[in-house]
């Protein structure tokens, strides 16, 4: 079959499935369609197997643009509720996460650079504001004071884990300290009571 065969071909079918309801439209009655359209015989089997690989292609392509439509929805839904739920402090910093009544984690944007801060905050006057007790992690290419480049920003997310797990290590150790003093508290108070008969 002649390219020029083909293309005259396939952008019938095109046209013809474009206007189509594909749910209820075989195969068969599009090339129908484009047989009377074209005058041509589309049963042959050199264009029977070139009509059913256009109308693949194109049942595809609808696959594709609808499951990108539905990612795109999705993406945009999950946007809407996230800016329902974002809140933000008393200087217009979106907090990311409250970590006590005081401490909070916000981003905010200082002279053009986006930072992340982990700060305590204090009332006054009816206003939360910030204390100097905090960090501040600056997410650009250059470092300076108290902050951190990209390249460490990504080190120290990569690392949140193994961060987590010292703590929860360490937060054992403590317990079996405090079980360790109790216990020895304890045996003090018990030998206190067999030592004076009470």
């Amino acid at each position: 079959m002649e390219a020029e065969m083909k293309e005259k071909i396939e952008e019938t079918v095109r046209k013809i499935l474009e206007r189509s309801d594909m749910s209820e439209t075989t195969e068969y009655q599009i090339r129908k369609q484009a047989s009377e359209k074209m005058g041509l015989d589309l049963s042959q089997p050199e264009y029977k197997a070139f009509v059913r690989a256009v109308v693949n292609s194109f049942l595809e392509e609808q696959e594709e643009k609808s499951r990108k439509d539905q990612d795109q929805d999705q993406e945009e839904e999950e946007q809407e509720a996230q800016n329902v739920d974002e809140e933000y402090d008393d200087e217009g910093n979106l907090i990311v996460c409250k970590l006590s009544d005081k401490r909070r984690v916000t981003i905010q944007d200082f002279r053009g650079k986006t930072l992340v801060s982990i700060r305590e905050y204090y009332k006054k006057d009816g206003k939360e504001l910030p204390t100097a007790k905090g960090l501040s992690f600056l997410i650009c290419s250059v470092s300076f004071g108290m902050s951190l480049t990209e390249e460490q920003w990504s080190v120290f997310k990569k690392n949140v884990p193994a961060i987590e797990k010292a703590v929860k290590k360490m937060e054992s150790r403590i317990n079996v300290r405090e079980i360790i003093r109790e216990s020895v508290f304890r045996m003090s108070l018990l030998n206190m009571y067999f030592q004076t008969g009470l």
